[in-house]
């Protein structure tokens, strides 16, 4: 048995038996850019999902352990391009969160650690198939698909129709209207990027983009805007992940979504320990609670509605299912790589972001 097993066993027990002390927990760090050497019981965290399930995780699982969580939310994109500034000299223990695609793009360029956890046989096939796929140095953390989300009463007022499919969002109509986020920064505009591509062939992808880049307001840092700004009228129509559009409803917002009717792309989200963190017992304790039902659990209780990888628990009911969602056959593989990554983005960059709208 390892020391990490015993003294998770000896921990459990503790618990059961009463006679666990806590100590002081120190205010949790919710932003943090250059980590200095921790202190034994210190985890160092990246986290790229919906700031709100970041916040609660980190402070749940602090309670929890006693292990002090110094955490920042970032977009994958930009997580991603702090560990390669760090690389040298890792600040990061653990990523987690946001789309997987920048996940196994660490994994190519040597920045995480290898780590197959125990419960592997708890996970659904999708998340395990992310461990084989990167040689045990991404696991699949939850899984949604993209759609369009829009404010009812905004196109209500002013007279425009519900979109149905990816046809529709380039129509003159909706001039000024739509809200993506940036595929340099943030993952979920990228997995939309390649998701096109796939769906439709890559020339024919750009056109489509060059074509909705006229209709579009701004293009935001991170995917998690869109469903705050639809939700509170900042703009009629969103470009994101579904489950992100539905929290806003269940939240009794004037919201509603769907998935695109030509089919759509979806995410796995990614977790990962860091290659030559300081802490890496810390970090593994971490990981393991994420993957674990109290976990994963967090995210519905932060009102983020991504379908869990923990196939041993029952997942909150508002998570959308994604049993009518017609999917396409996404080659996380290919769109994985860097070179890859980085020739889509050029080509963006070059062909639809330099155009006036």
């Amino acid at each position: 048995m390892s020391a990490q097993n015993r003294f998770t066993k000896s921990h459990r027990w503790a618990w059961v038996m009463g006679w666990v002390v806590s100590g002081v927990f120190l205010p949790l760090a919710t932003t943090q850019t250059n980590a200095q050497p921790a202190a034994p019981g210190t985890v160092n965290a990246l986290c790229s999902t919906d700031q709100a399930w970041c916040e609660l995780a980190a402070a749940e699982f602090q309670k929890a352990t006693g292990v002090r969580v110094l955490q920042s939310r970032k977009p994958t994109g930009e997580a991603l391009a702090q560990l390669r500034a760090e690389a040298a000299n890792p600040k990061t223990d653990i990523w987690w969160g946001g789309t997987g695609d920048p996940f196994l793009q660490a994994a190519e360029a040597g920045l995480l650690a290898p780590y197959r956890p125990d419960y592997i046989n708890d996970l659904h096939a999708w998340s395990v198939r992310q461990y084989a796929m990167s040689q045990n140095l991404v696991g699949g953390f939850y899984t949604s698909a993209i759609g369009f989300g829009w404010n009812t009463e905004l196109l209500k007022k002013k007279k425009l129709p519900e979109p149905k499919c990816c046809s529709d969002m380039i129509k003159p109509i909706y001039k000024g209207e739509i809200e993506i986020s940036h595929p340099a920064s943030s993952g979920t505009a990228y997995t939309i990027l390649a998701g096109l591509v796939q769906l439709m062939g890559e020339n024919a992808a750009f056109d489509y983009m060059k074509a909705l880049h006229k209709n579009v307001t701004q293009y935001t840092r991170s995917g998690t805007a869109q469903a705050p700004n639809v939700g509170k009228g900042e703009v009629a129509l969103g470009i994101s992940f579904i489950f992100g559009f539905d929290a806003w409803r269940h939240n009794k917002y004037p919201v509603a979504s769907t998935s695109p009717c030509e089919g759509t792309s979806y995410e796995i989200g990614g977790i990962a320990l860091v290659k030559g963190g300081r802490n890496a017992e810390a970090a593994k304790r971490y990981y393991d609670w994420l993957m674990s039902p109290a976990g994963q659990s967090i995210g519905a209780k932060a009102n983020s509605l991504q379908s869990p990888a923990n196939r041993t628990f029952t997942p909150d009911p508002r998570i959308p299912k994604m049993d009518a969602v017609r999917l396409i056959k996404y080659d996380f593989e290919k769109y994985g790589k860097a070179a890859e990554r980085k020739r889509l983005l050029d080509r963006w960059q070059r062909e639809v972001e330099s155009l006036p709208r």
